[in-house]
C-alpha cells in the first residue's frame, strides 16, 4: 500500500489559511508543516513514511496495535519527532484511513441505474474492509476530507446524479449505505472473534445454541412475539454443510432494505 495515488496540488492553488492537517492529508507542498525539513532541505521523514509505517502496524496488529511509540520504533526515530509530520494520534488515524481505502473504484455507472451503481459501490467498500479489517475500527471524527475518500464519495454521488434528490439527500443516502457496510463488517469481525473464543467453527452452531436456550427461557406471556420467534425453528440447523459465507445472504438482504428506503425517498421526491 503506497501513497502514489494521492494527488499533489500546485502551490499556487493552496489557500494561505488552509489548516496544516488538511495540507498533510492532501500532501500539499509550499512549506506546509511536515512537508519539508528545516531550511528547505528534504526531511529525514515524510508524512508518507510515517503513515505507511502506521498502516503496516495496523495490518499486522490491528488498529489497537498502532501507537506513536511503535510507529517511532519502526522508523528508528523518537516518538516526539513524529509531531513534525502529524499533529496528533487522531490525525494519524485520519491519514491512515484515507490511505487504507485507496483510490476509488472505477465503477461503470449506467445512467438511470442508480440502484445497481450503489450496490456495486457498497460491495467495493465491503471488499476493502475485508482486505483491511482495521479500517472498520477507525474512529469517525468528522466527514471525509482526504483525496481517496472524496474520490469514493464522488463515485457514490455519480450513481445518484439523475435521481432528482437534492445534495443533502444524496449525501444522506451515501452515509446510510456506507454506514451499513461498515457496521456489517464490524459485526462480522466481532462475531468471528466470539466464535474463536468459544472454540466454535460456524455461526450456525452459535445460533442453534442461542435459539435452543432462549426458547426455554423466554416467557410467552411476557414476550409473546419473541417467544414465537425462538420456537419457530429459525435457529435450527439446516442439515447440510454450513455455507462458506453464511453472512453473505444477510448482508445482501440488509443492503436491499437500505436501497429500498432510498428508492422510496426518490419516489417521494419525484412524485
Amino acid at each position: 500500500m503506497t501513497t502514489k495515488d494521492v494527488p499533489a496540488e500546485a502551490a499556487a492553488d493552496v489557500p494561505a489559511d488552509l489548516p496544516a492537517d488538511v495540507a498533510r492529508l492532501w500532501r500539499l507542498p509550499a512549506g506546509h508543516q511536515g512537508m519539508t525539513g528545516r531550511r528547505g532541505r528534504p526531511a529525514e521523514l515524510t508524512v508518507d513514511r510515517v503513515v505507511g509505517a502506521a498502516v503496516a502496524l495496523a495490518e499486522d496488529l490491528g488498529l489497537a496495535g498502532v501507537t506513536l511509540p511503535k510507529v517511532a520504533e519502526a522508523l528508528h526515530v523518537t516518538p516526539m519527532s513524529l509531531y513534525r509530520y502529524i499533529g496528533s494520534k487522531d490525525e494519524l488515524f485520519v491519514l491512515m484511513e484515507d490511505l487504507g481505502w485507496g483510490p476509488a473504484p472505477r465503477l461503470r455507472i449506467t445512467r438511470g441505474r442508480w440502484r445497481s451503481g450503489l450496490e456495486r459501490w457498497a460491495l467495493a467498500q465491503q471488499r476493502v474492509l475485508r482486505e483491511h479489517p482495521w479500517l472498520a475500527h477507525v474512529p469517525i471524527g468528522g466527514p471525509p476530507r482526504g483525496p481517496h475518500l472524496i474520490g469514493w464519495m464522488d463515485v457514490g454521488l455519480r450513481a445518484l446524479r439523475d435521481t432528482g434528490l437534492d445534495w443533502a439527500s444524496r449525501l444522506g443516502a451515501l452515509t446510510v449505505v456506507s454506514g451499513y457496510v461498515r457496521h456489517s463488517e464490524l459485526m462480522a469481525q466481532q462475531l468471528a472473534a466470539g466464535r474463536k473464543a468459544a472454540g466454535v467453527d460456524h455461526q450456525e452452531q452459535v445460533e442453534h445454541a442461542y435459539g435452543r436456550d432462549l426458547a426455554r427461557l423466554v416467557d410467552a406471556d411476557r414476550c409473546p412475539d419473541a417467544a414465537a420467534l425462538f420456537r419457530s425453528g429459525l435457529f435450527e440447523p439446516s442439515g447440510g454443510e454450513p455455507a462458506a459465507d453464511a453472512g453473505g445472504e444477510e448482508f445482501a438482504f440488509g443492503l436491499s432494505v437500505v436501497l429500498d428506503g432510498i428508492a422510496a425517498t426518490i419516489a417521494r421526491t419525484t412524485a
